[in-house]
């Protein structure tokens, strides 16, 4: 069962007065690279954030928002209440010693709000407290699930893609048999053709025979072949294997690799390269794609 380093997850939750959002974004690393961002009033829980993004997450660059916004009906100012009662009492004094009328109701809010201290900063936010950091490891769970599931949906389209490629290379495999008679034959007539264009010279036919064996036997290509088959039988079980696996299945590759270069250098055979040629095509796909593999 594969799994994706590709993958994005969201969150929310909330808390009276506060809404916290997470998002978190993964792409393919050979380790855990995380990036996180979040408020101020957060830093001293980043360490238990990155953890458990570590454990859930394993490998992949990873990239968290960590955003916490107030849904209380609250402003990064107040009305100075007592700066203007102080100013509608000397209005009303300075009135009645030099007899003007009192304003209005609408004529004092404009008066009153005139002055330059009418208004006042709301007092420093205070220090996150044990709700709100509940609520950021609830959506940050959240969160890494949303991520995984995703990852999931990502590994089973490498499960597919990886499961033709293997078919196409065992299919090739398949194929190489049929040519192997021709190739020994081919052997024998260029050897035979070589002895009988030195004039003068007799060999021994069983002798010839002979060499011809050892020089058949150099180029065998049965081992590879099983060696082969093999590790494409090895790669499907891997895939199938619960956990991480991205860097097994890499150095199965590799394995498979090593034995598709082999069958290249000992075919001595146009069909047979192609062949080889094909299944080298298929094997590059894999490689490219294994690195996404967890």
């Amino acid at each position: 069962m594969l799994y994706s380093m590709t993958g994005f997850g969201k969150a929310t939750a909330e808390t009276p007065g506060k809404k916290v959002t997470v998002e978190v974004k993964s792409l393919n690393s050979k380790q855990a690279d995380i990036a996180v961002r979040l408020p101020s009033s957060l830093r001293e829980y980043e360490l238990a954030i990155r953890t458990r993004v570590a454990e859930s997450l394993l490998r992949g660059k990873i990239d968290l928002t960590i955003s916490v916004e107030s849904t209380a009906a609250e402003t990064s100012q107040t009305i100075n209440i007592q700066a203007l009662k102080g100013y509608k009492q000397q209005i009303e004094n300075l009135g009645r010693e030099l007899g003007l009328s009192s304003p209005t109701d609408s004529e004092w809010y404009t008066l009153l709000m005139r002055f330059p201290d009418s208004m006042k900063s709301a007092e420093s936010a205070p220090e996150v407290d044990d709700a709100e950091v509940k609520a950021v490891m609830r959506a940050l769970d959240d969160a890494l699930v949303a991520l995984t599931t995703h990852r999931r949906a990502e590994g089973e389209k490498l499960e597919n893609f990886f499961a033709v490629r293997v078919k196409r290379i065992a299919d090739r495999l398949a194929e190489v048999p049929k040519y192997e008679g021709e190739r020994v034959q081919r052997v024998r007539e260029r050897m035979e053709e070589g002895l009988a264009n030195i004039s003068g010279i007799d060999f021994d036919r069983s002798r010839l025979e002979q060499e011809l064996f050892f020089y058949i036997e150099k180029f065998d290509i049965n081992e590879e072949k099983q060696r082969l088959a093999q590790h494409l039988e090895y790669f499907i079980d891997t895939m199938r294997e619960e956990g991480s696996q991205g860097k097994k299945l890499g150095f199965i590759a590799q394995e498979m690799g090593r034995e598709i270069n082999t069958l290249g250098s000992k075919s001595n055979h146009s069909e047979l390269q192609k062949l080889v040629v094909m299944m080298k095509d298929e094997l590059e796909q894999i490689k490219e794609q294994v690195l996404n593999v967890m």
